[in-house]
């Protein structure tokens, strides 16, 4: 049998881009993305980023018990994607506190924007559910 890979994005000028494939599954009753959709690809985009800066996010999970949740997400839907589009989604860190980071996206068919999308995450202990310091490793990750 082949070895098969799983997708992965690259690094371009300090942006991630990872591609996503538009299946029958992603669209509405109206043949265009779902709009939660959206969001599902814009997740998958963030965990392959932090995966391809070296941030192992199960690992830490298991051993600090800590880690990245969404705070808040802001996004603005500007054109529908449809079936069989080829997209990709970005990722850019845009800011960065102690215990939060403030990721931009965009999902793109092309060199067209179709949604953009602003989320804060934050670092969380999972034990006291309250925001904790990034650790320096972690930090020193996030362009």
């Amino acid at each position: 049998m082949a070895k098969i890979l799983p997708a992965e994005g690259a690094f371009e000028n300090g942006v991630f881009y990872y591609p996503v494939r538009v299946y029958y599954e992603d669209t509405d009753a109206g043949g265009i993305v779902y709009y939660a959709n959206y969001l599902k690809f814009a997740e998958r985009a963030r965990s392959e980023f932090l995966r391809a800066l070296g941030i192992n996010q199960q690992k830490i999970l298991a051993e600090q018990k800590v880690g990245f949740v969404v705070r808040s997400c802001h996004i603005e839907y500007l054109k529908s994607a449809v079936l069989d589009d080829a997209l990709t989604v970005s990722c850019e860190v845009v800011e960065k506190g102690s215990a939060s980071a403030v990721i931009k996206q965009q999902i793109c068919r092309e060199d067209e924007v179709l949604a953009s999308i602003e989320v804060k995450l934050i670092f969380l202990s999972l034990e006291t559910h309250r925001p904790v310091r990034i650790c320096a490793e972690i930090s020193e990750k996030l362009i």
